[in-house]
């Protein structure tokens, strides 16, 4: 978990104003007993995760891929070729959903706008190293590939069971403050 306690209060505040702003529909499923708070989230989210990841065409049509995640303070850190639909999606139209989705058993469910990470960006160092660190080798020599971080305007974090979640997983359960 590379978070600190000012991006966790942040991550938390979008949590909550997600949650309470969200249908009846979504608070109904989504409960005070499965919805996870946002150092669980940090905690859970570590390493690679797949992500459904929704982009939209010119034509305002919905295109869902998937693609590798990194969770990095408090944001899901992405790439994808230049050249690829989604990457051409993205150049023009920023607006994404993410899902990381683990059976019924837990979900994070994103939507926000996709930053591009150049080598001049102040965070770009920090991500391209742990992007390298993971995959044994710089995500800028697989071709033309861009970095991304997801700048998050809305976030709900689920578990099925929570605290079984929690448990299972060694993740110490953050009750709500």
């Amino acid at each position: 978990m590379l978070e600190t306690v000012d991006e966790l209060r942040e991550m938390q505040d979008l949590l909550n104003s997600s949650h309470s702003e969200a249908t009846e529909h979504l608070r109904d499923i989504i409960d005070d007993n499965r919805t996870l708070r946002a150092r669980e989230i940090a905690d859970l989210m570590t390493g690679m995760r797949v992500l459904s990841f929704a982009t939209v065409t010119a034509r305002g049509e919905p295109r869902i891929s998937a693609l590798d995640g990194h969770f990095l303070h408090g944001r899901w850190t992405i790439s994808t070729s230049r050249t690829s639909a989604k990457g051409r999606h993205l150049r023009l139209r920023p607006a994404v959903s993410v899902a990381c989705i683990e059976g019924e058993e837990l979900a994070v469910f994103t939507h926000g706008r996709v930053e591009f990470l150049t080598g001049d960006h102040p965070d770009f160092e920090e991500v391209h190293a742990h992007w390298t660190d993971h995959y044994g080798s710089s995500p800028m020599s697989w071709g033309d590939v861009a970095l991304m971080r997801v700048e998050p305007t809305w976030m709900v974090g689920y578990a099925f069971k929570r605290t079984d979640l929690l448990a299972a997983r060694s993740v110490q359960p953050e009750h709500r403050g």
